[in-house]
């Protein structure tokens, strides 16, 4: 389903039939029917549904579920998980792993989640991913809540609103400075704070492309000149369906390779470094979220209890 082709109103009963499919699996359990929160595991971070309640949960894999995509990346479950987080139970449905644009997904295919959510009656997206670092003060296993980005594609043409507008979800031109929630994020940094956990966590702009290649030096030096403090291959999509839809958002990055930023060596030099030095890979990503996980479910934990 590309851009040119998109019908609102197919679309929009592709998203209906996938909500009477997902609330006919819920009839059994009302009190998770009516999701108030959606969250979105990154690479390596599914285990973010592990701060479910064991019961009531109802797991549904995305196959099951009309008009969803397949997730075909290693480390993403492919399965929404539905239950209650923290003691004011809060009903939440939790997308273990997400779709991606490189994945040969249109964008409205790898969005199609986040209208489901809106659907079903989400409120608030909370949105996780793995990412590298720009900054030259990020390390891996940092964490960065995101207040703003920059969407490379988007600005060629490749945008998840383009062609038809949708106008039962929202206007033909979305602003998005209020993209990211100053007072979740607020939140976020109050929890940290509260809970103990030293694990440093920056403020800072996330640079969306479209993947899978990781970034060459140079363009690790263009992200950073143009003010990208992390870079990725997600989140961005998600974030704007979500806001044309009129969900709160609040995103979080953590930090899982340095980007490698400094010029090759040249055929000159005597004792040149590696070029693989420091070159990132998706085995990293995945041990460097692994090892992290734990502060993110706590922290998460307790925002989303707050929701």
């Amino acid at each position: 389903m590309s851009s040119l082709s998109f019908d609102p109103q197919e679309y929009t009963k592709q998203l209906e039939v996938a909500a009477e499919t997902l609330n006919g699996l819920l009839a059994d359990t009302p009190e998770l029917a009516k999701p108030r929160v959606m969250i979105i595991c990154g690479s390596g971070l599914g285990g973010i549904a592990d701060i479910l309640a064991a019961e009531p949960k109802v797991e549904v894999p995305y196959n099951k579920i009309p008009g969803f995509k397949t997730s075909t990346v290693p480390g993403h479950a492919g399965k929404l998980v539905f239950g209650l987080i923290g003691s004011k139970k809060v009903p939440v449905m939790c997308m273990v792993g997400r779709l991606h644009f490189y994945e040969g997904y249109s964008f409205q295919e790898t969005t199609f989640p986040v209208r489901l959510a809106k659907l079903l009656g989400v409120e608030v997206l909370v949105v996780t991913n793995a990412a590298g670092g720009v900054n030259p003060d990020y390390v891996p296993g940092d964490l960065m809540i995101i207040t703003d980005h920059i969407n490379f594609p988007g600005m060629a043409g490749y945008h998840p609103l383009r062609g038809p507008n949708m106008d039962n979800f929202g206007p033909r031109f979305q602003p998005l400075s209020d993209a990211y929630e100053h007072s979740l994020r607020k939140l976020f940094f109050e929890k940290k704070k509260e809970l103990g956990i030293t694990r440093k966590v920056y403020e800072g702009t996330y640079f969306f492309v479209a993947g899978p290649t990781f970034e060459s030096r140079a363009e690790v030096r263009f992200i950073r000149a143009t003010g990208g403090d992390a870079v990725g291959m997600s989140t961005v999509p998600e974030v704007i369906i979500a806001r044309h839809s009129g969900l709160r958002v609040l995103a979080l990055s953590l930090i899982t390779n340095a980007g490698v930023g400094e010029k090759p060596p040249t055929s000159f030099d005597e004792e040149p470094k590696p070029l693989d030095e420091g070159m990132a890979s998706h085995a990293e990503v995945l041990e460097t979220a692994n090892e992290a996980s734990k502060d993110v479910q706590k922290i998460f934990e307790y925002t989303i209890n707050e929701l």
